[in-house]
């Protein structure tokens, strides 16, 4: 997917010689700071943003999309459509 970005990829991106956009960076940042957040991802596209997260065992999957909502609700642009999900467990 385009822009598809998550923390464990940061670091090969700049190996590649491909920078995040601070945008892009920060709204992985300000997701990771949400408490209970354990994965996130961000895709982008021209006029649109997704953000993936996924909690710990201890955490509602409402009360985390709407704390992640809130935490980059600063980056979102005039017109922009933002969507937020929760990221299926890789080992199930």
């Amino acid at each position: 997917m385009p822009g598809m970005l998550a923390d464990s990829q940061m670091t090969s991106e700049v190996a590649e010689g491909r920078e995040l956009s601070p945008r892009i960076r920060r709204a992985l940042e300000l997701s990771y700071g949400v408490e209970g957040v354990v994965a996130a991802r961000v895709w982008q596209w021209p006029g649109r943003v997704a953000v993936g997260v996924r909690g710990g065992n201890a955490t509602s999957a409402p009360e985390l999309i709407r704390r992640v909502e809130a935490a980059v609700a600063g980056l979102r642009e005039t017109g922009e459509t933002w969507d937020f999900g929760i990221l299926e467990d890789p080992t199930k």
